[in-house]
């Protein structure tokens, strides 16, 4: 053993060594590489022409086809953004409605606090809650679709005007007294004016955005906003009224006044609605035409009219503020079933625009792709049959010769000659592979150890005098040599081929112990040998030392289940890369080996030719070999 300061243990991954002896074919891969190089320049004469003049007509073709496809494309990208924005657009508009509807239960409660009534009004809320946190959501927009998002502070506003008056109602329902209540009811329903009011502002600005991406949808958008108002309006003339019944007060002039510009709203709007011919002209929105003369402006406006009348100067009204709204909301379905009725034709009537478009996209692709795909197979058939086959047998002989590796064969033609053109190659191909197997098998029965797996002693010479990894001649070299002690006795009380096994065990251990540079090989016998690049005498003695002590604490298992302990003997030299230096470090290590042996075993003996040029440096013990 060495006596020395505190000293590492190095482990490492072990790693395979593989070393070549005798000459390089540096000679016939210089050939090769000529006779490439000149068939290369044979083939770049005809096969750049030929590609390039295939590639300009490809392009020409694809340019041609491009220019065709994306105006099918943009009809149709344009369609589909439409139906989109037009499906968002009545989203926006069914929550105005649900909004407006509020209203007719918020009357309800205010006028009679019933139970049926509270219960009916929360359902109403719900579903104005659901339709506003639906708009305030990032909506999940389809691929290569843009989405106009709605301001949120427009939407904050609307959210807080409805909470408040959602607060006036539930106070107003509360309220006794005549004039206490009507002040009250007035107050909640103007503020559930403003929540509307507020709101408009999101359908006018998500309009402004539909009308600027396409002013194609100006038409169904402006529609839809004049059925909401048309809506919106006709709620509010009934509800001008509601609070002087409910209070049993006479109408203030201001509440009639307002009712009746409600009314000339309306009937403007209607007027206007009833011009546009191309609505008369669907079935269903005729239908539903006539069924809002008759029970909106008719049986609807007589009932407002009626107690407008009766209101003027006296409170005693012909029905009670709930017998009113449950009389006039009715008349208003037609309203509702009138605008359910547009924006289902307008959402129809995109879808259909949307598939017409995507139909004639797929027509036109397929068109082109056709024609397309004709005439890039006649320009490729030449260049597929007789070229791309020659070439590939060029490139695979050509990297048969250089050891290369063989790309996956694409199809060779339908051609025979170019058939048995590949079968020869292949034949020779599975010819090269067996020799190349029996080589690799040679190498490495004559690179390793045919026991242990380590590197035998003509790798190890190899190594040491020529190098490897592109390391310099002179690179500073020190070795280990390792010789178990009494390994005969082992053999004689165990057998061989527990010998064997202590053997195999023992390389393994230097192989996990030595750092990953470390050469590790068998020397003979039961002496094995550590080869460290540009180490010094220290490191080595340390690493020497580390797996002295491991290999003392190793228990090797043999086949019955005995253990048993080996030792081994260190000795240390560092030289210089190089044949003559080489022979001269194996003897300084064995020399020092001899020494370790002699002084008792189971220690490490450092050569002390090289250690007199360190003396000082490091307190080690040391003796000449």
């Amino acid at each position: 053993m060495i006596d020395t300061a505190s000293h590492e243990t190095h482990t490492a991954t072990p790693v395979v060594l593989t070393a070549t002896f005798g000459p390089k074919r540096d000679g016939n891969a210089w050939s090769f590489r000529a006779m490439r190089s000149r068939l290369t320049r044979r083939d770049q004469s005809l096969y750049p022409k030929l590609s390039f003049s295939i590639g300009l007509a490809i392009l020409c073709a694809v340019v041609l086809a491009a220019m065709i496809l994306s105006r099918a494309w943009n009809d149709f990208a344009e369609a589909r953004q439409n139906h989109y924005d037009i499906q968002y657009f009545r989203q926006v508009l069914d929550t105005a409605n649900l909004i407006s509807a509020e209203r007719g239960p918020a009357n309800d409660v205010m006028s009679d606090r019933t139970d049926a009534a509270l219960k009916r009004l929360a359902e109403f809320r719900t579903r104005s809650d659901t339709a506003l946190a639906a708009l305030a959501a990032m909506p999940e927009v389809p691929v290569l679709l843009h989405d106009h998002p709605i301001p949120p502070e427009l939407l904050g506003a609307v959210t807080e005007s409805l909470a408040a008056a959602r607060a006036k109602v539930d106070r107003a329902a509360t309220v006794q007294g005549g004039q206490a209540r009507l002040k009250a009811m007035q107050e909640a329903i103007e503020a559930m004016f403003e929540v509307s009011d507020n709101f408009r502002a999101v359908t006018t600005a998500r309009a402004n955005q539909l009308i600027g991406h396409d002013s194609g949808l100006s038409e169904p958008v402006l529609i839809g906003q004049m059925l909401a108002d048309l809506r919106e309006f006709g709620g509010r003339i009934a509800s001008e009224v509601i609070a002087p019944m409910a209070s049993h007060q006479p109408i203030p002039l201001e509440n009639i006044i307002d009712a009746r510009r409600d009314q000339g709203r309306i009937y403007q709007i209607w007027h206007m609605l009833r011009g546009q011919t191309a609505l008369n002209a669907m079935p269903d929105l005729a239908r539903n035409q006539a069924a809002i003369d008759r029970l909106f402006f008719g049986v609807g406006m007589d009932m407002v009219n009626a107690i407008i009348k009766q209101g003027k100067d006296s409170s005693d009204y012909p029905m009670t503020a709930t017998e009113l709204t449950r009389s006039f909301v009715p008349t208003m379905k037609s309203v509702e079933d009138y605008r359910t009725a547009f924006l289902d034709n307008t959402v129809s009537r995109v879808a259909m625009e949307r598939d017409a478009a995507l139909r004639l996209l797929v027509i036109v692709a397929l068109a082109t792709s056709i024609v397309l795909a004709v005439l890039v197979g006649v320009l490729l058939s030449v260049r597929r049959d007789v070229f791309r086959p020659l070439l590939q047998a060029h490139e695979e002989v050509i990297g048969l010769a250089e050891d290369r590796p063989l790309v996956a064969r694409r199809d060779s033609g339908s051609a025979g000659e170019m058939t048995r053109l590949f079968d020869a190659i292949d034949i020779l191909q599975d010819r090269m592979r067996e020799r190349a197997s029996l080589t690799s098998e040679l190498r490495l029965q004559a690179e390793t150890d045919g026991l242990t797996g380590a590197l035998n002693r003509r790798t190890l010479d190899y190594i040491a005098q020529n190098g490897r990894d592109g390391l310099p001649a002179d690179d500073a070299l020190a070795l280990i040599m390792v010789d178990l002690d009494h390994f005969k006795s082992i053999n004689d009380t165990y057998g061989h081929l527990a010998g064997d096994r202590v053997l195999i065990e023992t390389a393994r251990l230097l192989t996990r112990e030595a750092p990953i540079d470390c050469v590790v090989a068998r020397f003979g016998g039961e002496e094995f040998a550590l080869l460290l690049s540009r180490a010094d005498l220290d490191q080595a003695g340390r690493l020497a030392e580390t797996i002295r002590s491991k290999l003392q604490n190793h228990r090797f298992m043999l086949s019955d289940g005995q253990q048993i302990s080996v030792t081994a003997s260190f000795g240390v030299a560092c030289g210089q890369r190089g044949p003559r230096d080489w022979r001269h470090l194996v003897e300084r290590a064995d020399k020092a080996l001899y020494r370790a042996k002699s002084d008792g075993r189971n220690r490490v003996s450092i050569a002390s030719a090289v250690l007199a040029r360190r003396a000082g440096v490091k307190d080690l013990q040391r003796r000449r070999a």
